[in-house]
């Protein structure tokens, strides 16, 4: 810089300078691959169903097995002229549900808001039990249209109910329902929100109760039991004396509610019975979602040589292959860059999913093979043998990061001789042991409690401070008693104060 005058003037000139640095840059492949690993098998083949219609150099490989053949097919079929290719398409069609379904103008796409009745009358089985295109309807497409229960109470009101008015209060009523089928506003709330009498809402809501499913649009649990005794014709007067002392029965005061009944014990045990038969939240059988199966992603089976074998479950992995044949071809015909440009980059795709397939089974086969070689104890002997395991232990082992271990765990299922279990139950925290010995794991522990608690008569309850003890004199787990009553209290037991209440009332009506 130099002055002149007072003022300071910048000299900039040009000069070469070398650094040099080191930088992870993830790709958007690489992501992807990452992603492939935590996903399910269900959500992985969405996204090979989605690359294989987005990309027309993939393949679906079917039938499966290990021995599939090279990638490229054996046969390459000849060029036909117009006139052959004519002909030959004209051979191959046959009748006119080929012509529909080439056209994709099959009653399905033609008519697509018909019902799966109507589908079932155009394409239903013949007389023998097998259907004429020879594969079954896809059971998911009927799955997927589970009715809302708002739907459906709907569709009944509308039944029920003649006036538009009383319809317009019963949508009122509906909208008040909560998941379990509850009615959560008041009636009325509705009579002043609509401006009706209030002996109209009741009475449209006593019209809604006997809609199904039954003990819908009660205020409590004692109308819900109610609503459905009465639909069984079992809403006597002693049942009434019981449903109204539901309170003793959640304290489970046995000797207060045969005292309120008036009744002796036999009877008094039948009629728990009975309403252990009632649904409490007749709501959740609509709004609740699907049940899903739960397919194990690896079978761990006894070797011949006293060890365990690890197998991937081959079938609910997709399998793809890369048209190499139909990439040459369409490559020799296309003189547009743009075209090129895009097989090139359909290629490269089909090569990094098939490659990511086979990378993704490997890892899960090389997390899996550790976890069943540190928890062979739990295998042979059951959960008591349970070791203490985090993801560092397992990564250490086999050369991984923690986050690749944690995506493999994620929404993956082993099924062993033991049962089938989720892979993240294998990692536990540990618990110290008072002898010296080694950690414990904390579901074994668990699993101890509860055996504990199962086995103790009513007599004779254990306190959390006994069962702490105990822990510590047969086991040596140095645990503390607020570490007892979490566990007791993750695993839904209740306290020792209601446990003597519910072991003493239950022997009593014994």
């Amino acid at each position: 810089m130099f002055a002149s005058k007072g003022q300071l003037r910048m000299a900039l000139s040009p000069r070469l300078e070398f650094r040099q640095s080191q930088s992870l840059t993830l790709t958007p492949q690489l992501m992807q691959s990452i992603r492939l690993l935590q996903l399910s098998h269900l959500e992985l083949n969405d996204f090979v169903d989605a690359e294989l219609l987005r990309n027309p150099l993939l393949e679906r490989e079917e039938g499966g097995g290990d021995d599939v053949g090279p990638e490229e097919p054996q046969h390459v079929p000849a060029e036909m002229s117009a006139y052959e290719d004519t002909v030959a398409s004209g051979e191959r069609t046959k009748d006119a549900s080929e012509i529909a379904e080439g056209y994709d103008t099959a009653v399905e796409n033609v008519f697509p808001d018909a019902g799966p009745q109507d589908h079932a009358q155009a394409s239903g089985p013949d007389r023998n039990g097998s259907f004429e295109g020879g594969e079954a309807p896809d059971l998911d497409q009927y799955v997927a249209s589970r009715p809302r229960l708002s739907d459906h109470l709907e569709a009944q009101a509308h039944m029920l109910l003649r006036t538009p008015a009383d319809r317009l209060i019963a949508q009122h009523l509906i909208d008040g329902l909560n998941e379990a089928g509850y009615l959560v506003v008041e009636p009325e709330a509705v009579a002043e929100l609509l401006g009706a009498e209030l002996a109209d809402v009741e009475a449209v809501l006593e019209v809604l109760q006997t809609c199904d499913p039954i003990g819908i649009f009660a205020r409590n649990v004692a109308e819900c039991l109610a609503i459905q005794l009465r639909e069984r014709d079992r809403f006597d007067p002693i049942m009434q004396k019981l449903i109204a002392n539901l309170h003793l029965l959640a304290e489970h005061n046995m000797a207060g509610l045969l005292k309120a009944v008036g009744c002796d014990r036999e009877d008094l045990a039948d009629m728990l019975a009975e309403l252990r038969q009632l649904d409490p939240k007749p709501g959740l059988a609509f709004d609740s979602a699907p049940v899903e199966a739960v397919v194990p992603d690896v079978f761990v089976r006894p070797g011949p040589d006293g060890g365990w074998q690890i197998e991937l479950n081959t079938e609910v992995l997709p399998r793809v292959l890369v048209n190499r044949v139909y990439y040459a071809t369409v490559t020799r015909k296309t003189r547009d860059t743009a075209e090129k440009s895009f097989l090139s980059d359909c290629l490269n795709t089909a090569n990094w999913l098939t490659k990511s397939l086979d990378q993704r089974a490997q890892t899960i086969t090389k997390v899996a093979a550790e976890i069943v070689r540190q928890q062979d104890g739990f295998l042979t002997h059951g959960v008591a043998h349970l070791k203490p395991m985090t993801l560092k232990t397992v990564a250490e082992a086999i050369d991984m990061h923690e986050s690749t271990v944690s995506r493999v765990t994620a929404n993956k299922y082993m099924a062993t001789p033991r049962g089938l279990y989720e892979m993240k139950y294998f990692f536990t925290t540990a618990i110290s042991s008072s002898d010296g010995g080694g950690d414990h794991s904390a579901e074994a522990v668990r699993h101890r409690i509860r055996q504990l608690i199962d086995a103790e008569p009513a007599n004779d309850i254990l306190s959390d401070d006994t069962i702490a003890e105990m822990l510590r004199k047969e086991q040596g787990i140095d645990v503390a008693r607020r570490t007892v009553a979490k566990y007791r209290e993750g695993m839904n037991i209740p306290s020792s104060v209601i446990r003597r209440r519910q072991k003493k009332g239950l022997e009593r009506i014994a």
